[in-house]
């Protein structure tokens, strides 16, 4: 991943811990001249190099086996065939950009691999055996949609005039998604904020979490001075500002000012568009959504999908001015 300065390839990469996001580095333009590098021909099985992070090895597996395993990771089963089909397309672009036969960088810190099964450095990924455990008696009928949705859609990858974009998702947008600059500083001009209305009878949508005062102070920093805050009427939380999509910026909660990422990642909040107000002692927040807020929001897919749209269309709301190409019609 590239960055433009130390600190922000910090704070990129903790968000990508955090979420899986997956701000991917590079510049891959998806032409034949890079498939005939990797020596990749029309039709032909892609492989891909994957770095099995609990055995510490790397072990050279179909593309298209790959992303049934991240689908399987990433999305719940029980979603819609397009939303999963969705999911697949996005996984795929991630893992495509990342390759090395595709002029991509591959896995920095294990030489030699695309991409790790540890969701903190790339997409999380699972095996039969970790799938049926999780899946149980619905196994055969979940394993059996997740390949159908991978094989639907074959090859295919999201384009930005002709090169592969950062393919980032997250579960619930709340409202609307959130742009990659006023998350990670980024502006990239398919991840804009958009309008969601697909998501909000999720059960992730909105959350409330209470904190005595003395908790805040522990977890925020003994500087805040909350509790003395309250107590003089001085005025104990204030939203300084906000960002385009109407999440929190920055917010001052006693004498202290701090990023809206911060509070969220310190409360353990499920996003940064929150409102929060003090009562009977208690600092309570109220959120919407989970996640960064940026690109594919997950639910929104499922919603869009149970409204009879498909997988192009959902690409084409949440990535804006893309296109939907075919790495195996190089």
């Amino acid at each position: 991943m590239k960055k433009i300065v130390a600190l922000s390839v910090l704070l990129v990469m903790m968000m990508v811990i955090v979420i899986p996001a997956l701000i991917v580095g590079g510049s891959n333009r998806l032409d034949p001249s890079l498939a005939k590098k990797g020596k990749v021909s029309k039709g032909e099985d892609v492989f891909i190099k994957v770095y099995m992070h609990e055995q510490g090895k790397i072990v050279e597996m179909n593309l298209e086996e790959y992303i049934a395993g991240v689908v399987a990771a990433e999305m719940p089963a029980e979603f819609e065939l397009e939303a999963l089909k969705s999911q697949a397309v996005a996984a795929r672009t991630y893992a495509v950009k990342n390759m090395l036969i595709f002029g991509g960088s591959g896995l920095v810190s294990q030489p030699g691999a695309d991409v790790s099964t540890d969701h903190r450095q790339s997409q999380a990924w699972l095996n039969e055996e970790k799938l049926k455990e999780r899946w149980g008696k619905n196994y055969e009928a979940y394993h059996g949609k997740v390949r159908r949705a991978v094989e639907e859609t074959r090859g295919q990858v999201v384009t930005y005039s002709g090169e592969l974009i950062n393919a980032v998702f997250h579960s619930t947008s709340g409202e609307r998604t959130a742009s990659a600059k006023e998350v990670w500083g980024f502006d990239y001009p398919y991840l804009i904020s958009v309008p969601c209305t697909w998501d909000q009878k999720t059960p992730r949508y909105q959350e409330r979490k209470e904190f005595a005062l003395t908790d805040i102070e522990q977890l925020l920093g003994a500087e805040t001075q909350v509790v003395a805050a309250v107590q003089n009427g001085s005025g104990a939380i204030q939203v300084i500002e906000k960002t385009d999509s109407g999440r929190v910026a920055q917010i001052r909660i006693g004498s202290k000012i701090l990023p809206g990422t911060a509070v969220r990642e310190k409360l353990e909040l499920r996003s940064t568009n929150f409102t929060v107000e003090i009562h009977d002692g208690k600092m309570i927040f109220d959120t919407i959504g989970y996640g960064h807020g940026v690109g594919l929001c997950q639910y929104g897919a499922n919603g869009m999908a149970k409204a009879g749209r498909d997988y192009r269309q959902i690409i084409t709301t949440y990535y804006t001015g893309v296109a939907i190409k075919n790495i195996l019609d190089s």
